[in-house]
């Protein structure tokens, strides 16, 4: 019983501050089952970064991420190569809407990881942060990439 308490408290403090979150380009806000929860991201938007990812680095601090900003929709999948820490996926379409997350992926592993097939954002956050805030499929992204015409959740709100 304390121990739900505490995890109660702790996504509490994980989602807190995202209700009032306005539109910027360095943070995400998702609207799921549980409300709403912020993420401070690096934009990786060019072939470069998007290779490049968050190889090499030792640790992310616990509300942030980098979301790839793709073209347009198209087939995605991602890997671990050079990627030190656990990750969670989450794979969103253009509408802003999560279409996949995979969870926990293991640090330096070469498999691929099938995102779908009509993929324009993948926000890449702490391995198990998703379903700590209840971050799955059907739960919507709000950030400027995201065309409002198209925009489940726009920023214009």
């Amino acid at each position: 019983m304390i121990l739900r308490a505490i995890g109660a408290a702790a996504i509490a403090l994980l989602q807190a501050g995202a209700v009032q979150a306005a539109c910027s380009e360095n943070s995400v806000v998702f609207r799921t089952d549980r409300g709403q929860t912020q993420f401070t991201v690096e934009i990786a938007d060019d072939r470069e970064e998007i290779t490049r990812g968050l190889m090499h680095r030792e640790s992310m601090p616990a509300k942030a991420g980098m979301l790839f900003v793709y073209p347009r929709p198209a087939p995605v999948a991602f890997w671990m190569r050079n990627t030190l820490i656990p990750l969670d996926m989450i794979f969103i379409g253009s509408d802003g809407v999560v279409r996949k997350v995979h969870e926990n992926a293991v640090p330096l592993d070469e498999t691929p990881i099938p995102g779908g097939n009509d993929i324009q954002y993948v926000l890449e956050i702490n391995g198990g942060m998703a379903a700590l805030l209840g971050i799955e499929a059907g739960a919507e992204m709000r950030h400027p990439a995201v065309d409002p015409a198209q925009a489940a959740w726009p920023c214009a709100e």
